[in-house]
């Protein structure tokens, strides 16, 4: 044969550009389930589904279209468990002269295949990933000599490029951004649009029996499993947010409700972060939805925000600061996670809330992650590794290339003001304003100390005293200490006392 070009788990697009220029004659397409892979984080129970059956549908419909596709499942007979065994096995079956590979989304993998160039006896050929909408040369370029990394300004950079919202070289309707009219509170009689959910078939039930069995203690739920798992199913996901929910999104992307966990977002990251959608195809779609006067310029540009901007960035950070960047810790944060993080089994509805839903769909939004879960862990001194492995663990749109900087930078401040200008952090106050989850906890968001007040707020003054020596030169946090300084010596001496307090209970494992 000429060619094994191996198709890892999030590159299932016939458009990879290791397919690119493939002799359906002559060259095998390598595709295999391995344990290191299923198993170097304990993966969300759906998150493991939702990629085993997806892989199995791209192989199905490859070998539809002629391609010739060497398969190994998590079963197979002689299974080493790892890529680096299962490219060797495939080796010695087919005897190509060059291994063909799109680079991986995570630097770990990078390294792997790195040292096939070394270690094995052909040539390997590793091809950019032009699924994305800016290179990484193209990033870097635009990060070089820059003294500051801020999305803002890439966001604005690649609106130019791609010519999209734009009027001639300004913005379209004035704003690059209109963030400040996306976080609307929900009205108390707002109706949700029913989510469109993908009955699991055989091949999906088939891979959902196997992770039960193999893979029991791993945190999640499977009966509510319903994900998308072929290219079909999400153009159809695709086309059901654009539809009945993105006139919608711009201005409730930042609500929280309680027994609504899906409000207007588009749920599509795990299926664009798994290839089974095209980032350009999903603006595009947006786009269109505003040319036709279907969706508000507000909603049209929040969401392309979302997918040119952010997710853009955010790839494009993690590869120019990896290996190192997950090793900071500007914040001296050393608390071990909290149980009640995998059993919801707290007090606090709004963690509860928020964990209970990722529990049962391996989702939540991005201000459930940003906002509940992230600023707990932020607010408490939540170990950043602790902390980056459990966003890894229980999302099923999260690979290390988007997760770790969202985290480690934006969630934790872990880098001291790389990613972010400032820490994320909220009291009480914010959580009531965006939520109803107030009304149905034991904790009162407008009591500040005392029996019955609200945690976040304690403990949000509590950090600003503690991380006082490393933050109240930010200019970003001027507001905030000047807020602090204006209170007395025994007010903040009972906020410190009351936050102690709590953080013992945490650390003996009271919820």
């Amino acid at each position: 044969m000429s060619a094994l070009r191996l198709v890892l788990g999030d590159q299932l697009s016939t458009s990879i550009s290791s397919l690119a220029d493939i002799d359906k004659q002559s060259d095998v397409v390598l595709m295999v389930e391995v344990d290191d892979e299923t198993s170097y984080v304990r993966h969300h129970k759906q998150k493991l589904v939702l990629v085993l059956s997806a892989m199995r549908h791209f192989a199905a419909r490859l070998v539809q279209q002629g391609y010739h596709v060497d398969y190994v499942r998590l079963d197979s007979d002689g299974n080493s468990g790892s890529f680096d065994g299962e490219v060797k096995r495939a080796i010695k079956r087919h005897q190509p002269i060059t291994l063909v590979v799109t680079e991986p989304g995570e630097w770990r993998v990078r390294e792997m295949m790195d040292s096939w160039r070394q270690n094995l006896s052909l040539m390997v050929e590793i091809r950019n990933d032009d699924r994305f909408l800016c290179s990484l040369e193209e990033f870097n370029e635009w990060a070089q000599g820059r003294k500051s990394l801020r999305m803002e300004f890439f966001y604005r950079s690649m609106r130019k490029k791609t010519g999209w919202l734009m009027d001639h070289d300004k913005p379209l309707g004035g704003e690059w951004n209109y963030d400040k009219q996306n976080r609307k509170s929900l009205p108390k009689d707002m109706r949700f649009a029913d989510r469109l959910r993908f009955d699991p078939d055989d091949i999906t039930r088939d891979v959902m029996h196997m992770v039960a069995q193999r893979f029991e203690a791993h945190f999640g739920d499977l009966e509510s499993f319903a994900w998308a798992t072929t290219r079909e199913d999400a153009l159809r996901a695709l086309k059901h947010f654009i539809t009945d929910c993105l006139a919608n999104f711009g201005d409730y992307q930042d609500a929280m409700k309680s027994g609504e966990d899906f409000l207007f977002h588009a749920l599509l990251s795990p299926y664009l972060n798994i290839g089974l959608l095209d980032p350009r195809e999903v603006c595009e779609a947006a786009l269109k939805a505003y040319a036709e006067e279907r969706a508000p310029l507000a909603a049209v540009e929040g969401f392309v925000r979302q997918v040119l901007g952010w997710r853009e960035y955010i790839r494009g950070f993690y590869w120019l600061h990896m290996p190192g960047y997950q090793n900071s810790n500007f914040l001296e944060a050393e608390r071990p996670l909290p149980a009640f993080f995998w059993t919801a089994d707290t007090s606090m509805n709004c963690l509860r809330q928020s964990i209970e839903t990722t529990r049962r769909h391996a989702y939540a939004h991005h201000i459930q992650r940003l906002m509940i879960t992230g600023n707990f862990a932020l607010l408490t001194s939540l170990d950043p590794a602790e902390v980056e492995a459990w966003y890894l663990m229980v999302y099923a749109d999260a690979f290390e290339w988007v997760e770790l900087p969202n985290t480690h930078g934006m969630a934790l401040f872990a880098d001291g003001g790389v990613l972010a200008s400032k820490p994320y952090s909220a009291s009480g106050a914010y959580i009531n304003r965006m939520s109803d989850y107030c009304s149905g906890c034991e904790y009162q968001p407008g009591k500040k100390l005392g029996e019955g007040a609200c945690p976040f707020n304690y403990l949000y003054w509590n950090f600003l005293i503690c991380k006082q020596h490393l933050l109240k030169g930010n200019p970003r946090m001027g507001l905030a200490y000047r807020n602090l300084y204006n209170k007395s010596a025994d007010e903040q001496q009972a906020i410190v006392a009351q936050a102690e307090a709590f953080l013992a209970a945490l650390d003996q494992g009271k919820a």
